[in-house]
């Protein structure tokens, strides 16, 4: 049997708990305002969730669209029932969300990713009362459901150069085992960071192996791509700017060989850009500052990090190009509309 809705709250019920407020303590309005701010983002994945169930009303195990209404979930969202199949359904099923019952907590989290200061999964978890691990396991979800982040089409003044990630074995235990077992696991190719950092083994200067090159692309038009490649050889940038790059368009770069011979092979107009003055900005109109300004909120975008491991690098990279894309109710409802 279908449970019937609570009733709305008497009015006077409400004004008389209105009244009732200054006569709290500071530690009661504390608790009262920690209750509220449960509710509320209770409230607003709710009326998410149940924004998706009433666009979306086709049964998710059979299709059909004839339902009605079988009560309600624990967390005080409708249940449907299928005319056609007899089972029931809710806005969560049939998502790649449908599992998490703490709904509310995983907006909260959605929203951090996508506010001015996104904090790291140990700070966040203990503002939220979940494990690291939980914390971590949405982003990748979240992250996974939104899709790719770099844009596949340029053209107009184009604009590439490259930065560099610091590559990071984070979670890896390759020393730990080493020294348990130096004959059955290899000595790992580097020492830890924080051995350079001590000092005690000096670092070589310039770029190494263990900074892993990041290709980036802007034009005017505010397409963005920024993907890790292998290394800086020609072939790699060939491959990696040829189907992006529209042929007829004006390629802006520093002085790397890659890009000269990739213009000349294309018979692209290319403009070599370089930071000796007089030589940034070419005819007022030809420049990578752009790019150079997408690098910048990059490094300011992973200093909270601390460093992520590499084989999660794509992750954050599709994430950094997707906060200025989608605010952090459309990636909700972007999650929502995913399936399994």
């Amino acid at each position: 049997m279908a449970k019937a809705k609570s009733a709305p709250v008497n009015q006077h019920l409400f004004r008389s708990l209105l009244d009732q407020l200054p006569q709290l303590n500071a530690n009661q309005i504390e608790d009262l305002l920690s209750s509220t701010m449960d509710i509320r983002r209770a409230r607003a994945s709710l009326s998410e969730i149940e924004g998706r169930a009433e666009r979306d009303d086709a049964c998710p195990h059979c299709g059909g669209c004839r339902r009605q209404k079988w009560g309600q979930t624990r967390t005080g969202g409708q249940r449907f029932r299928c005319s056609g199949c007899l089972k029931t359904y809710t806005g969560l099923t049939g998502t790649s969300i449908c599992g998490i019952h703490r709904h509310d907590l995983f907006l909260e989290v959605v929203r951090d990713m996508f506010s001015d200061r996104p904090r790291s999964c140990r700070n966040l978890a203990f503002s939220l009362g979940k494990t690291k691990d939980t914390i971590w396991r949405w982003r990748v979800l979240i992250l996974e459901a939104l899709g790719h982040g770099s844009d596949t089409k340029f053209g107009g003044i184009i604009e590439v150069d490259e930065t560099h990630q610091r590559e990071s074995r984070k979670g890896s235990r390759e020393w730990v085992l080493h020294r348990q077992n130096p004959s059955l696991y290899p000595r790992p190719p580097r020492h830890q960071w924080y051995v350079y950092k001590s000092g005690r083994v000096k670092m070589k200067r310039g770029l190494s192996r263990w900074q892993l090159p990041l290709l980036t692309i802007t034009d005017r038009s505010g397409h963005r791509f920024l993907e890790r490649i292998k290394n800086r050889s020609i072939p790699v940038i060939d491959a990696a700017l040829s189907p992006v790059v529209a042929t007829d368009a004006v390629l802006c770069t520093d002085g790397a060989a890659a890009y000269a011979r990739f213009s000349k092979k294309t018979g692209m107009v290319h403009h070599v850009l370089s930071n000796k003055p007089g030589q940034r900005v070419v005819q007022k109109a030809f420049h990578i500052q752009n790019v150079n300004s997408l690098h910048s909120r990059y490094d300011e975008f992973m200093r909270p990090f601390k460093g992520p491991a590499s084989k999660y690098l794509k992750l954050y990279l599709r994430w950094f190009l997707l906060r200025s894309r989608l605010s952090s109710e459309e990636a909700f409802r972007k999650v929502l509309e995913g399936t399994q």
